[in-house]
């Protein structure tokens, strides 16, 4: 749920480029992260929300945390990294289409096969050989492995097998996080220079 935010940030800045809110900003003396950095951290408001609502959802049906206060804390705030690294990412492929409409599509089309090739709903072992490399290798994987370890809700008999992602996935999470906002951030400052300058 927490990656899947990431398509409003996607559609919401195709929708400021489309009506011209980007040249009225460019007019204006700030600097160029300063409205991507505003649009990804109000969206992360929002992801906040999300999170909260299905938490307390989750409460209310009977799931429950198994770690210390400060597990839980680390757990949310893990989730709260990657979903900030996805807005970037959303954030980037927002500037790269035409429209809202395109960017509707563009903002879920990848988000599909990499929640799916995930251990987010079913188990590796369940899956070919192949695929469990590429889904132990999914950042989707490492954090859903990370949040389960912090919130003390692993499987019973879990065997974290010899992958490193799967052996560590709390480090794997925050590299992946790390190397995502070390990408896009960047590459969404280009992309919006060169947005606004059209």
């Amino acid at each position: 749920t927490v990656a899947f935010t990431c398509a409003t940030t996607t559609v919401a800045m195709a929708d400021d480029l489309q009506r011209g809110i980007i040249d009225r900003f460019r007019s204006l003396p700030m600097a160029k992260g300063a409205v991507l950095g505003g649009r990804t951290v109000s969206d992360l408001c929002f992801s906040a929300i999300t999170v909260a609502a299905m938490a307390i959802t989750g409460l209310l049906v009977g799931w429950r945390t198994h770690s210390s206060f400060i597990e839980i804390v680390a757990a949310f705030a893990l989730l709260f990294l990657f979903a900030y690294a996805f807005l970037w990412i959303g954030a980037v492929i927002g500037m790269s289409v035409r429209s809202p409409e395109i960017a509707q599509t563009a903002g879920l089309i990848w988000l599909f096969p990499l929640t799916f090739i995930s251990n987010a709903f079913v188990p590796l072992e369940t899956m070919p050989s192949w695929l469990q490399t590429v889904a132990v290798w999914n950042p989707i994987s490492s954090v859903v492995l990370a949040v389960r370890v912090l919130f003390g809700n692993l499987p019973p008999g879990y065997d974290a097998g010899d992958q490193f992602p799967m052996q560590h996935p709390i480090l794997m999470s925050v590299i992946w996080c790390l190397v995502l906002l070390a990408i896009f951030i960047p590459l969404g400052i280009s992309r919006y220079r060169k947005a606004a300058s059209r």
